[in-house]
C-alpha cells in the first residue's frame, strides 16, 4: 500500500490540473488561452424587441415574457494579453452589455471598458453614453472612438456636449481607411458606408488580431450604393458581420420603405449565392428589426438561410482573432 499511496497523489493531481485547465480553456464560450476575442452582446436593430407601440405577433408575446438573447446590435472586444476590453457601439442596453463584456473578458474588476468605438448617431448605437454621465457612473474619460461629423455632433449637442465638458468621456478621433492600433495583437479600421446620414457619418470596422479578422457593418442602405465592392472585402476577412435588418420588403407595411433603406436578407443571398462555402460560412446576418423572421429559429427564413450556407449571429457567441 505505501507504494501505491505516491502513485495515487500524482494521479489525482494530474487529474485537477487537467479539469482546472480544462475549464480556463472553455471560459466564456472562446479559449481563454487565445489572445484577442470578439464577444456577440446584442443582434437587434436600435428600436430594440419587442419594439414600442408594436401591436403584432412578433411582439405580442414579449411584452410578457421578455426575452433576454434581445439586445441590440453591440460587439464587445478582448485582448487577454493587453488586458484591455472595447465596446463597439453604445446601446440603450450598454449596462448589461457592459458586464457580459467584464465576464467574458475574465480580467475586469469594472465594468468600464477601455475604449467605445460608434458608427454613427441613430437611436441604438450611441445612446447608451448617456449611462456614464453624472446621474449614472460618473465615468472618468472613457476614450469613445469616433469620425469627424459624430465627434462635432457629441461636442455640440446636449446631454452629450455635458458629457464631454463633465470628462465623463473623451473624445478620439477616428480617419477613414485609417489603422487604429489599439494593443501590440488588436488594430481597428473604419470606413465609411453609405446611410441615412442626418447626423453624423455612418461607419463599418475592420477588427483585426493577431490571427484573424472580422468585418463589422450593421448599418447600410444598399450594397450597390456602397462605393466598395461587398465581395472582395468578404474575402479579406474571416467573419462579416453584415446589416440583415429586414428579410424582406413585406415586413414594412406601414411605412415608406425608401425612408429605411436597408439590403434586405433576400437580397444579400442573392448577391453572395454563387460564393464557394467558405466564403459563405464567413456571412454572420446582424441588426434584425422586431419584425424579422431571422429572431424566431423555428421559422422557415431562419432554416433556409442557415441551409445556404449563411449563420445567423446570436447573443453570446464568440469568435478568435
Amino acid at each position: 500500500m505505501c507504494y501505491l499511496q505516491p502513485f495515487l497523489f500524482c494521479f489525482f493531481a494530474l487529474n485537477v490540473m487537467f479539469l482546472s485547465f480544462g475549464q480556463q480553456a472553455v471560459q466564456g464560450g472562446v479559449s481563454t488561452q487565445n489572445k484577442v476575442s470578439i464577444i456577440v452582446l446584442g443582434t437587434i436593430q436600435d428600436a430594440g424587441s419587442p419594439h414600442i407601440a408594436c401591436e403584432k405577433e412578433c411582439c405580442a408575446a414579449l411584452f410578457k415574457n421578455q426575452d433576454a438573447s434581445r439586445k441590440v446590435v453591440s460587439f464587445g472586444v478582448v485582448d487577454r494579453k493587453a488586458q484591455k476590453s472595447f465596446l463597439f457601439e453604445a446601446t440603450p442596453d450598454i449596462a448589461i452589455q457592459l458586464r457580459r463584456l467584464r465576464t467574458h473578458s475574465g480580467f475586469q474588476n469594472t465594468d468600464i471598458p477601455d475604449g467605445i468605438f460608434l458608427t454613427h448617431a441613430h437611436l441604438g448605437h450611441y445612446t447608451g453614453l448617456m449611462y456614464l454621465g453624472k446621474e449614472a457612473t460618473n465615468a472618468n474619460q472613457v476614450p469613445v472612438y469616433t469620425m469627424p461629423k459624430m465627434m462635432g455632433f457629441l461636442e455640440t449637442n446636449g446631454p452629450w456636449s455635458q458629457l464631454v465638458s463633465n470628462q465623463n468621456i473623451t473624445l478620439s478621433p477616428l480617419t477613414n481607411n485609417r489603422e487604429r492600433q489599439l494593443t501590440a495583437d488588436l488594430k481597428v479600421i473604419p470606413f465609411t458606408v453609405p446611410h441615412r446620414d442626418e447626423y453624423s457619418e455612418t461607419v463599418g470596422y475592420k477588427i483585426i488580431g493577431p490571427n484573424k479578422s472580422a468585418l463589422f457593418i450593421p448599418d447600410i442602405d444598399k450594397w450597390e450604393k456602397w462605393e466598395t465592392d461587398i465581395v472582395s472585402e468578404i474575402a479579406k476577412v474571416d467573419y462579416a458581420f453584415l446589416d440583415a435588418t429586414f428579410y424582406d420588403g413585406e415586413e414594412i407595411n406601414n411605412r415608406d420603405i425608401l425612408e429605411i433603406p436597408h439590403p434586405f436578407v433576400i437580397e444579400s443571398i442573392v448577391l453572395f449565392e454563387d460564393l464557394p462555402p467558405s466564403e459563405k460560412k464567413k456571412i454572420h446576418f446582424i441588426h434584425f428589426n422586431h419584425t424579422n423572421p431571422l429572431l424566431n429559429t423555428k421559422s422557415e427564413q431562419f432554416k433556409g438561410v442557415l441551409k445556404k450556407g449563411f449563420d445567423i449571429a446570436r447573443k453570446g457567441q464568440a469568435f478568435e482573432l
